[in-house]
């Protein structure tokens, strides 16, 4: 499993693109990857603090990763702070644990689990970070298939 590690100032990107405190990665350190820019991360802060990600373009041919307030915290940095990290590939091609509940009504619901396994990698994540927001379980079933179900309707084509 490919790795790599540093130190570096975490950075902002500007309010119009996001405010988001960041990791800038070189394009030469993803390109070393299998899957390139596609490939998922899990990072560690300072030794302590491990999170699941995914590469954003910066706009220059290189990457960042994005950094919540809630992991930075954890590990006591703010913007500008040099920060040490590691990351390495992420073996779950998914990039997120797949939450019991949706397990579950995959197992029962053969139907929806082949709608589930049509979606993009992207789509499964969307919808399990949308699911796991909600606390009530008969309300996460209730979103998860609804989500699934739309998800696999055709898109309208926008009219000129």
């Amino acid at each position: 499993m490919k790795k790599f590690s540093g130190k570096q100032k975490i950075g902002q990107l500007e309010k119009r693109k996001g405010g988001y405190f960041f990791l800038k990665i070189e394009a030469e350190i993803i390109n070393q990857f299998e899957k390139k820019r596609k490939t998922r991360l899990i990072g560690r802060l300072e030794n302590k603090t491990e999170f699941q990600c995914g590469l954003n373009h910066l706009g220059d041919g290189n990457f960042f990763v994005i950094l919540s307030k809630k992991n930075l915290d954890s590990v006591g940095k703010k913007f500008g702070d040099l920060i040490h990290y590691e990351f390495r590939e992420d073996p779950n091609p998914l990039g997120v644990d797949m939450p019991e509940t949706l397990t579950v009504l995959l197992e029962q619901d053969f139907l929806l689990k082949e709608k589930f396994e049509k979606l993009t990698l992207g789509k499964k994540r969307s919808i399990i970070h949308q699911m796991n927001r909600i606390k009530n379980i008969d309300k996460q079933i209730s979103k998860s298939i609804s989500l699934i179900n739309e998800a696999n309707l055709p898109r309208k084509k926008k009219e000129k």
